[in-house]
C-alpha cells in the first residue's frame, strides 16, 4: 500500500495549521510564556512544530501512528520543563492526525477555521520583569498592557461596591478612595505627626 503525501500546495497549509494548532495549546503558551524551558523556551516550541511536520512529512515505510506523534508532543513539551496529566496532548495529536488527513484530501476547511477563530483567552496573568521587557514580543507587551489596564479599571469598581455607605460618610475616605482608583496610598506616619522640623 503506497502512502500519500502532501502536495506542494498543502504542505505549507499543512504547516501553518500545526503552527496554529499549537499555539493555541495552553500547556505550549504557558510554557513559553513562563520560559520554562529557560531564555530559548521559544526556540523550543518552534522546534516542536518543526519535529511535527517532519513527523508527518517523512518517508518512511510504516504508516503514521497516533501513539508516536503522542510522544513525539510530550518529549517536546518535557524539553520545555512541562509535564501534561490534563489529556491535551492526546488532543492536540488528534486535531493533527485530522488535520493531515484533510490536508491529504485538500480539504483545508480545519485551517481555515482556525484562521478565522480568535485563539481562547489565557486563564493566567504573567508578571513581566523590566529586564525582559526588551525580549518580548509585541504581541505579548499588548496582551500584558490590555491586562493590566482590565485589572486597573476593576480596582475602583470593586472597592466601590465592596463598602458604598462609607463612600458617602466622610468627605477624607473620598479622597483616599479617589488615591486607590491609581492603585497607590499615601499613608502618614503616626509617630512624628505634628512634630516635623
Amino acid at each position: 500500500m503506497e502512502s500519500k503525501k502532501l502536495t506542494a500546495e498543502s504542505a505549507p497549509v499543512f504547516q501553518e495549521g500545526i503552527s496554529l494548532i499549537l499555539t493555541r495549546w495552553s500547556a505550549l503558551t504557558a510554557a513559553v510564556e513562563n520560559e520554562w524551558g529557560g531564555r530559548d523556551s521559544l526556540g523550543k516550541a518552534n522546534a516542536i512544530c518543526t519535529d511535527v511536520f517532519a513527523f508527518f512529512t517523512e518517508a518512511r515505510a510504516e504508516p503514521l501512528y497516533i501513539d508516536d506523534l503522542e510522544n513525539l508532543l510530550e518529549e517536546g513539551l518535557l524539553s520545555l520543563n512541562t509535564l501534561v496529566e490534563d489529556g491535551s496532548i492526546e488532543e492536540v495529536a488528534e486535531k493533527l492526525m485530522i488535520m493531515h488527513e484533510e490536508c491529504l484530501e485538500g480539504n483545508y476547511q480545519s485551517v481555515e477555521k482556525l484562521r478565522t477563530t480568535n485563539p481562547p483567552p489565557v486563564a493566567h496573568v504573567r508578571p513581566s520583569n523590566d529586564e525582559d521587557e526588551d525580549d518580548d514580543d509585541d504581541e505579548n507587551d499588548s496582551m500584558s498592557a490590555d491586562i493590566a489596564a482590565n485589572m486597573m479599571v476593576d480596582v475602583p469598581n470593586s472597592q466601590s461596591s465592596l463598602n458604598p455607605v462609607s463612600m458617602l460618610t466622610e468627605e477624607p475616605k473620598q479622597n483616599q478612595s479617589a488615591e486607590a482608583e491609581d492603585g497607590w496610598v499615601v499613608v502618614s506616619s503616626r509617630k512624628n505627626k505634628g512634630r516635623r522640623n
